[in-house]
């Protein structure tokens, strides 16, 4: 082995990463959501109107996967989706009011967990960690 196993990164990144999305998952089920659905919803009431492709992008997922969390979210009542008023081909989506207040119920679950990792860090720490994940990333 060129690198010991203690000298990586990947695992204890992984490790953060699963332990956040089981935190976040048991967090978002009291809305009756699962997290792409709470994420689709969180991107949607700021950009309201939103094309399918766009909110995939934003969320991180592929178009396709993004077909089913919509058409879920949609037959739960959560989002409507018409034509867009100039280009006929694509559907604006819109959070409904039960989805808003789906949304509300969600989130206030997720800013618990997110709330618990900024208290354990002062400010110039969470700035250092999103700055050295933002470098993460880019080395990959």
């Amino acid at each position: 082995m060129d690198m010991p196993a203690q000298e990586r990164l990947g695992l204890p990144v992984k490790r953060a990463e699963q332990r956040l999305m089981a935190a976040k998952h048991a967090a978002v089920r009291t809305a009756g959501l699962t997290v792409p659905q709470y994420a689709a919803l969180l991107v949607l009431a700021d950009n309201p109107g939103i094309s399918a492709a766009a909110l995939a992008r934003e969320c991180l997922v592929t178009p396709q996967a993004m077909t089913v969390v919509l058409r879920n979210l949609l037959a739960s009542g959560l989002i409507e989706r018409a034509p867009h008023q100039w280009h006929r081909t694509m559907l604006e989506t819109h959070l409904t009011d039960a989805g808003r207040e789906a949304l509300r119920t969600a989130d206030a679950a997720a800013v618990v967990i997110e709330r618990r990792i900024a208290d354990a860090f002062t400010a110039e720490e969470r700035d250092t960690l999103r700055d050295l994940l933002v470098r993460f990333t880019e080395a990959i």
